[in-house]
Parts: C-alpha cells; structure tokens; sequence
C-alpha cells in the first residue's frame, strides 16, 4: 500500500482500493486454512465505538462463513451464569480448516462486567489468573490464538456516540448499557490496563490496533492477520461449465406465470 502520514486521511476510493487487494489474499488465506486443516481464534477486544463490527465486517465480506465463523455471543443465560465461566465459549472453538472470530469473548470478565459490576472482585481476579493458563492450554493444543484491543481515543469515541444519536441506521448500536459505560472512561481503563497486564504472555500476547481512523485500522488489522497466520498460495484447478444436459427439457417458466412475485420497485 501507498505510504500515507499519519495525519492523512484516506479517500475513499484509495481505501476500497486497498481493501479488495486484501480481501483477495483472505481468500487464498482462506484456501489454505482449508486445504492444511488450520485452527485459528482471533479475538476482537475494545472500548464502546472503537469500530470492532466495521473491522470484522471489512475482514468476512468477501470470504465464505463456513471458514471464517463470526461469534458474538448475548449476555448469558441464567443457566449459563451457573457454569464455569468460560464454558459456553468452548463450543464455539474452531475445528480443522476454520476462523473463528470472537467479536467480545471472554474477556468480558476484563472488563464490562467489573467496570459494571456485573462480577464480583474475587471473580475478576480469579479470570485474571486463571485466563493465561486456559490459553496456554489452547495454543499448546495446536490453535492460533491473535487477541487485537482496539484503541480509540476520547473525543473520537464522543464524536462516534454522538454520530449515534441523530442516525436511524446507527441509533440501534447506542444501548442502555453503553449510555451507562459512557461516564466510566477511565474505569474502562484501568481495567484495560489490569487486562494487559496480567495476560499479553509470550504464548498469547496482546496487539494493540489504534482505531481513531476507521478505514486506515480496517487496512491495518488486514495486513496484520495475513502477517500472523502463514500461508501459501494454494494451486486451483481450471473451471470449465460443462454443457446443460437437455434430457427433460421444457417450458419451465411457464408454470411461474399467474404466481405472486415480488413487486419491480427499481
């Protein structure tokens, strides 16, 4: 990609540029992942607005949801909040030849739930132990584990809320929930900083993706995860349609005729 300062912003038309040149090398990454059986989880961490569903959305537009799987779970039920606590997440892990993408996971116990009270501080501290060690166990048992924090600053995050306000196509991603973590900025960041500092480990650190600019941390997050997870091209065989048999031919549009269709509005 063209070298752009950082002050700089991108055109749109530079950015979908560049973004369908990574959107093709995800599908030959996708190839791969298929053809050598890999098992990736990447998780998507950060602070309300720091523009997690645009990055994960710029990463599966183009390739297929049976490889790169998108989880984003709801709060848990009463019977999941009786389990272990990161029971329900286990289901979701990858088998051979898939991506999972953890849009929130279970760091959620890093922080919504303390900075809103919804653990209590043994549990918290309890996750902050205990987390390295479930993932050690992970990536020791052959998956390819990428944790991304998405780091937006202050007054980006208020021109985004506020954007919120007043757009009836973004007034849905303004929840009570996020109207009550608004006042708690600097909660949310400390208990960032705990999370960090209890599990960016050797064998599953923590990669920092600065997401003030949506369309240039988009490209960023791209580049970074064809970086990570190694890959080849994988040779495709030469598609050919064949002829349509003719065996059974007739009339089929026929019987379509006096059917309910959809009004032609364009």
């Amino acid at each position: 990609m063209a070298h752009v300062t950082p002050a700089e912003p991108l055109t749109r038309k530079t950015y979908e540029k560049e973004l369908r040149k990574l959107q093709a090398r995800l599908c030959l990454l996708q190839d791969w992942v298929k053809q050598e059986g890999m098992r990736v989880v990447v998780v998507f961490e950060g602070r309300d607005a720091a523009g997690k569903g645009g990055t994960i959305r710029a990463i599966t537009e183009r390739v297929s949801p049976r490889v790169f799987r998108v989880v984003a779970l709801p709060a848990p039920s009463s019977r999941e909040k009786s389990q272990m606590y990161l029971q329900r997440y286990v289901p979701h892990f990858p088998a051979a030849g898939e991506i999972v993408i953890f849009d929130r996971s279970w760091y959620n116990r890093a922080g919504v739930e303390p900075v809103m009270g919804f653990c209590t501080p043994e549990e918290h501290e309890r996750f902050l132990v205990g987390c390295p060690v479930f993932e050690k166990y992970m990536v020791d048992s052959g998956i390819l584990l990428l944790k991304i924090w998405l780091e937006v600053g202050k007054e980006e995050q208020q021109r985004r809320f506020e954007a919120r306000i007043g757009d009836p196509l973004r007034q849905w991603k303004l929840s009570p929930m996020d109207i009550k973590s608004w006042t708690r900025w600097y909660d949310y960041s400390q208990a960032r900083d705990q999370m960090l500092a209890a599990t960016d480990t050797p064998h599953a650190p923590w990669y920092i993706l600065r997401s003030d600019d949506k369309k240039k941390a988009r490209l960023n997050c791209i580049h970074f995860l064809l970086d990570k997870i190694p890959h080849k091209r994988v040779k495709r065989p030469k598609v050919k349609l064949p002829r349509r048999s003719m065996r059974g031919a007739y009339d089929d549009a026929a019987p379509l005729e006096g059917k309910n269709f959809v009004p032609d509005r364009f």
